[in-house]
């Protein structure tokens, strides 16, 4: 009865806000769908569902709690040296760039991306796209604000990821809030897009999409795993989370393990 509740849940959410997590995994649509029960003292399921789709504010609730998400700037910093010294370097030899950040939440990692990026000297040429399922996390991303008390970490993470410049300099204290400087956003577009739903928009030179598919079933994972493979330029790059691989979806076939410890991939046919 309670994953029939919770299907039932799922296809009213798609059917009247157009948000598709059927095909997430159950065991993690239950564990959150429990969390907000217990969080607004709810009785059952099927309560929650009345509040849903009596009360849009719960829907925004709920997809926050699905669309759940762990970052924080040069997360892996072994990823983003590996990305400045493996593939850059190629890119410098493209005339324009285009990036897609899948999922990108709050941004910590999209302006990592253009903190690097700039120090190599091609963000004036590049443009980033950074989409998320959450327009209130999209927001955050466009602000650009992050909290003091996490700079010592990203600083740790910065040089660690092989910055050349003193990370202070990219972002001013106020209030105590860090605001990184205006430039690093002038060729980031925030848009909201839905995996699940939405269809590929532009052809791109490197997708980073970390740690978004480790929630989705295997049925959704291919779905996505096409639309990533469509949504690259051949000789594309792709770069995954440390627990997700192309080796067990319908793509594999499809790319070379560019560096197999960093889950970074290149499109070969």
């Amino acid at each position: 009865m309670e994953k029939i509740e919770i299907e039932l849940l799922l296809e009213g959410i798609y059917r009247y806000y157009g948000y598709d997590f059927r095909n997430y995994a159950f065991p993690f649509l239950k564990r959150r769908i429990m969390y907000r029960i217990g969080t607004e003292n709810l009785s059952s399921i099927s309560a929650l569902q009345e509040k849903v789709f009596q009360n849009s504010i719960m829907m925004k609730k709920l997809l926050s709690d699905f669309s759940i998400s762990v970052t924080e700037m040069f997360r892996d910093p072994e990823f983003f040296l590996t990305l400045r010294k493996k593939i850059i370097p190629i890119m410098r030899n493209y005339p324009f760039i285009r990036i897609w950040h899948v999922g990108c939440a709050s941004g910590e990692e999209v302006y990592s991306m253009a903190i690097m990026l700039s120090e190599e000297g091609i963000l004036n040429k590049t443009r980033i796209y950074a989409t998320d399922i959450n327009n209130v996390a999209l927001e955050k991303a466009k602000q650009g604000s992050f909290p003091l008390e996490k700079m010592q970490l990203y600083t740790k993470n910065y040089i660690k990821a092989g910055g050349t410049n003193e990370f202070s300099e990219y972002y001013a204290v106020r209030n105590n809030v860090a605001e990184f400087h205006p430039f690093l956003k002038e060729n980031v577009l925030f848009t909201q897009h839905n995996l699940t739903t939405d269809q590929t928009f532009n052809d791109f030179h490197i997708i980073i999409c970390r740690n978004v598919m480790i929630y989705f079933n295997k049925s959704l994972q291919n779905d996505v795993h096409q639309l990533l493979y469509n949504s690259l330029v051949p000789s594309g790059f792709l770069g995954l989370g440390k627990r997700e691989e192309v080796r067990y979806t319908d793509y594999a076939g499809n790319y070379e393990e560019y560096d197999a410890s960093e889950k970074i991939y290149r499109k070969i046919n």
